[in-house]
Order: structure tokens, then C-alpha cells, then sequence
């Protein structure tokens, strides 16, 4: 399958439905390795935020992530959730395996995987879903109404 992705600087790219980078890829961008191994719940709650187009904010999901990888190490049970919205909403394959075994034997490597993907299609990940909704960042807004429209209640 192939699509075409406008990406927010107007380039238009062609993509194949395959990841920008791979899994294992995590020394491609070691900033983002890095934060991804010492500090998960940052990459987990900024992946969030976007996916979700701020419906879920980052402070709240990182600290959610915390928390439960703290008492039980089972935080990749929601993070898979939202490489499943990502990979619908840009039409990636779900490799190597189903969402929820990536995030349960490989969490900091798929989070830094998402993060890299967000990245590569032209989101500033840090800056979250506001900073790049101000740069016009891969947001796509509805028109603004002339005049507005009222509701008349002379119609008979």
C-alpha cells in the first residue's frame, strides 16, 4: 500500500505503509534513546499527546506511566495503545509483532520508535500537540464560518 503524506513543510512524500525507522533503530537519534531509557514516562507521555491531538496531556500521561510501571512494570499495557492510534492514523504496518507484545518486550524501544516517527513526519515531539498546533505543525483545522450562523426561531 502506498500513500501520500503532506508533511507540514508542504513537501509532499510518498509512503510505502513501513516505519521511518526500524525497532532496534534507537542509536539513530541517541537524544531520544537516551530519554527513552532513563526516562520512559517523558517519551511516553509526548508520544501521547500527539497521537491523541492533545486530548491527553503530557504531564498526566507521564505521571500515569510512572506510577504504574513503579508498582507493577506493566505501564506498556496503555502506552501499546497508542502506537496502535499512531500506526491508524498514518497507515504503518504492525510489526514485528502485534502492538501489545512490542510495548511489553521492547517499551523504551518502541516508545524512542514512535518518538522517531512523530519526528520524521515533521512534529517537534517536545513542543507537544499546542506548540505544533501554533507552527501549524501537521494540523489540520476546520474553516473558520463567515458571519457564523444563528438559529431563527421566525421560521414558521
Amino acid at each position: 500500500m502506498v500513500c501520500v503524506c503532506i508533511c507540514p513543510n508542504g513537501v509532499e512524500k510518498k509512503m510505502s505503509g513501513g516505519w521511518t525507522t526500524g525497532l532496534l533503530d534507537c542509536f539513530s537519534d541517541c537524544s531520544v534513546c537516551c530519554l527513552g531509557f532513563w526516562c520512559p514516562c517523558v517519551v511516553a507521555g509526548r508520544v501521547a499527546e500527539i497521537v491523541s491531538k492533545g486530548q491527553t496531556s503530557c504531564f498526566w500521561h507521564g505521571c500515569l506511566y510512572a506510577a504504574i510501571n513503579y508498582y507493577t512494570n506493566l505501564a506498556c499495557c496503555i502506552t501499546c495503545g497508542y502506537r496502535t492510534q499512531l500506526r491508524g492514523q498514518y497507515m504503518l504496518e504492525e510489526k514485528p509483532c502485534n502492538d501489545c507484545c512490542v510495548h511489553f518486550f521492547c517499551n523504551s524501544c518502541a516508545l524512542c520508535q514512535e518518538y522517531r516517527e512523530l519526528q520524521n513526519r515533521g512534529f517537534d515531539v517536545a513542543s507537544g500537540w499546542k506548540g505544533n498546533a501554533s507552527q501549524n505543525r501537521g494540523v489540520v483545522t476546520a474553516p473558520a464560518l463567515q458571519g457564523g450562523m444563528n438559529r431563527h426561531s421566525d421560521h414558521k
